[in-house]
């Protein structure tokens, strides 16, 4: 009976904790409620800049836009500026970026440090580069925007990426994620993709990372990886692989990145197994074609001495095997 009581107490407790939150949570959005302050036509001749020829060459048009720190709550007024290429809006306290619909010229966008709780915006064909940097979104649903190759959302709330549109996101090469909520990179399965930043995040299993069969980066560090399953032969073109201050304690699971034929740079400090003696020997036996470790440069006697560890324990394999199979035909 007293640990059905105890059960009941701390089923109790958990759920006040999360109604505590919740309510926190709803303060701080509360709180981040802004007075209105709409963009002005002398902000908005202030920050135009770059004239250029428009897409017929018939006239000239502004073609940049910059409106940091302004406090700005409503964009509307850019809707006509239609001609424009590269917009930066950072530092304001935007909520709602539909006004940029229109902006069907645009390459380049910033709207970092805002309050927006969505990356949605109609797809735009030309876009090539977002950064949605400290913001307040949750998930990646509504980015559709075709030519689009570098796309920041650090420092956001995502938990997770399952809402990727894999078919729209075709060029998409450089996708920061740092700083996040995620616990998997399910959906991140982007076959373009070269560069990809995961780092503080909360991330357990790694899961649809086989098709990325271009992805030569890869940041993992301050994440909660126990194993390294998840890593493919398919990922032929992976050179370097930050797992810093994780939870890897076994050789064997650095022994599965063996399935990476081109990985040449390799970081595992702050993890349990980095603490093992002769922790470099051992990764440099199991991993020979490595350059790096840890940032330093794999000197030649070390990669002499790991060689030999490595055809010891290739010999004393063959022993066994040999001693087995003596014994299966006594």
């Amino acid at each position: 009976m007293e640990d059905e009581e105890l059960e009941e107490e701390e089923k109790e407790e958990d759920e006040e904790e999360e109604e505590e939150d919740k309510e926190k949570e709803a303060a701080e959005e509360e709180e981040q409620v802004p007075a209105p302050c709409p963009l002005t036509e002398e902000v908005l001749k202030q920050g135009l800049s770059l004239l250029c020829k428009t897409t017929n060459g018939l006239a000239h048009a502004y073609v940049k836009f910059e409106a940091k720190s302004k406090d700005l709550t409503d964009i509307s007024l850019l809707a006509s500026f239609v001609h424009l290429r590269y917009v930066d809006l950072s530092e304001n306290k935007l909520q709602d970026l539909a006004p940029l619909s229109s902006l069907t010229h645009l390459l380049w966008l910033k709207v970092d440090g805002n309050l927006l709780s969505s990356a949605c915006i109609e797809e735009l064909p030309y876009l090539q580069v977002i950064s949605f940097a400290r913001n307040r979104i949750k998930d990646m649903e509504g980015i559709t925007h075709p030519r689009l190759a570098n796309l920041s959302m650090k420092e956001n709330k995502i938990q997770t990426a399952l809402g990727l549109s894999h078919d729209q996101l075709f060029s998409l090469q450089i996708l920061e994620l740092r700083g996040n909520k995620l616990k998997s990179t399910a959906g991140l399965n982007l076959p373009k993709l070269k560069t990809l930043y995961l780092s503080q995040n909360t991330i357990s299993s790694l899961e649809d990372i086989e098709g990325l069969e271009q992805l030569a980066t890869l940041h993992l560090r301050d994440n909660q990886l126990g194993t390294l399953d998840g890593f493919s032969s398919s990922m032929k073109c992976l050179q370097y692989l930050n797992l810093r201050n994780n939870g890897i304690s076994s050789f064997q699971e650095v022994a599965k990145l063996q399935v990476l034929p081109m990985l040449q740079a390799l970081v595992l400090l702050d993890n349990p197994c980095s603490e093992e003696t002769d922790y470099r020997l051992e990764v440099l036996a199991l991993l020979p074609h490595l350059q790096r470790l840890d940032k330093e440069v794999v000197e030649q006697e070390e990669r002499a001495e790991a060689n030999e560890i490595r055809q010891r324990r290739q010999e004393e394999e063959k022993e066994m095997e040999r001693s087995g199979q003596g014994d299966a035909t006594e």
